[in-house]
């Protein structure tokens, strides 16, 4: 059921009424709780925006690159999982970057742990000499 905020040009009232439909909304005349005036402005307190979803995979290169210079570390991660997805040929760590890099994460944080566990696992495969 939408619901709508309204302020009387009257006597300043804020109020919402709510309504069956969209359609029963535009059929009324919404009057002031307060003093039954139809005197009134349209409140609008919150404006939800749908986000453009992007076909990474029709991208060229440059595009590609674009993404990557923008800093936006939640759609490098999309554009990771839609062209990587699950596809385990691509290994543990490009999936753990995925997954942190969508949830927000630094592409440097990211990026920066990833090289000090493959340091650490570096060290622990070489061999000492003595």
């Amino acid at each position: 059921m939408p619901a709508y905020d309204f302020r009387c040009n009257n006597c300043e009232q804020e109020f919402t009424l709510t309504y069956k439909s969209v359609a029963s909304y535009a059929k009324s005349t919404p009057q002031c709780s307060n003093c039954q005036s139809d005197d009134l402005s349209r409140i609008i307190r919150k404006v939800n925006v749908a986000s453009v979803n992007r076909d990474y995979t029709r991208m060229d290169a440059t595009e590609m690159l674009n993404v990557f210079e923008s800093g936006d570390s939640k759609q490098v991660g999309k554009m990771f999982d839609q062209i990587g997805g699950t596809n385990p040929a691509l290994g543990a760590e490009y999936h753990e970057a995925t997954k942190r890099l969508m949830s927000g994460e630094s592409m440097d944080k990211v990026e920066s742990s990833l090289q000090k566990k493959r340091d650490a696992n570096d060290k622990k495969s070489t061999p000492k000499s003595d």
